[in-house]
């Protein structure tokens, strides 16, 4: 199985059975910072962002682009796409924002659009089983929902010994659903803003998660109805249209590239952020949360 584990010295602090007490630290050298690491980093350990697996979404403020995970939700990941190619997101809007919590998003009630090739519904991808060939760099500390936490192909994932699944942190994007499991297919989709909702985790489908622009989403104003829905037309914000990257003229789109999680350079991120040597730290933490590790994401360089 290919896996990678956060580096030998934090593996060693993981495997002791009594956690190590925090304690004050003087550094005489200041180690690398996360921009240092990154700017470091070889060109191999960053990976093009696939547009036919790429959303742009046009809001009045700019364009937010959305990476799909069709290795953990292919169905919705396949039908997200077909609605947004036969336009059934053009003049949708934002329906919904609550604080600390999600924007969600599709077509409000007063402006129905029929799915013509589309789904409607779908089963949901909540969880698959877990392969031999899955790439997972596992972090080593517990996991207050899940025996291991980690990444896969740049997205955050819990896995027991059989299953696996996405997790519910800041910016990942999801298919909303009623109270049926089958209920959502990917018409209403919604991003985390806030918290990292974990008790969310295996109840809705992930389909992947927000690579840029997130400022313009977690910027909504809070809906003035329960749970944040917008009541009136005037509170939501337009979206004119949701387009798959791959159908856009090659000189219109935004091309992204995001840092490797199986590669040399994320474990060493890892590390510097899970155990911070910075001047401003006092007292080591010598614990991250999956929901804490940053996913670099930066406009590709060409010569």
């Amino acid at each position: 199985m290919r896996e990678l584990f956060a580096m030998a010295a934090v593996l060693a602090l993981a495997s002791c059975s009594t956690p190590p007490a925090p304690t004050a630290h003087a550094v005489a050298q200041s180690p690398p910072s996360m921009s240092d690491i990154l700017a470091h980093s070889p060109a191999g350990d960053w990976r093009p962002i696939d547009p036919e697996n790429t959303l742009y979404m046009d809001l009045p403020a700019g364009r937010v682009i959305i990476e799909l995970d069709p290795a953990y939700a292919p169905n919705h990941a396949a039908n997200i796409k077909a609605l947004a190619r036969e336009g059934y997101f053009d003049a949708s809007a934002i329906l919904r924002a609550q604080d600390n919590y999600v924007v969600q998003w599709g077509r409000p009630d007063d402006s129905p659009r029929p799915i013509r090739m589309a789904h409607a519904t779908l089963q949901p991808e909540f969880e698959r089983a877990r392969r031999q060939d899955d790439v997972f760099t596992r972090l080593p500390d517990p996991d207050t929902y899940a025996s291991e936490v980690g990444f896969s192909d740049g997205f955050p994932a819990a896995r027991d010994q059989t299953r696996t699944w996405l997790t519910h942190c800041y910016g990942m994007v999801g298919a909303g659903r009623d109270v049926a499991a089958d209920s959502g297919g990917g018409t209403e989709l919604y991003v985390v803003i806030g918290q990292s909702p974990r008790h969310l985790d295996r109840n809705v489908t992930l389909v992947g998660r927000v690579v840029q622009g997130m400022e313009l989403l977690s910027v909504m104003p809070r809906g003035s109805g329960d749970l944040g829905f917008y009541t009136t037309a005037a509170e939501r914000t337009p979206i004119s249209r949701i387009r798959v990257a791959s159908d856009v003229p090659p000189e219109e789109r935004t091309d992204l590239e995001e840092l490797r999680t199986d590669s040399r350079t994320f474990v060493e991120l890892v590390a510097s952020r899970r155990d911070r040597r910075d001047d401003w730290f006092k007292y080591d933490a010598g614990r991250i949360n999956v929901c804490n590790v940053p996913l670099p994401v930066r406009v590709r360089a060409h010569s």
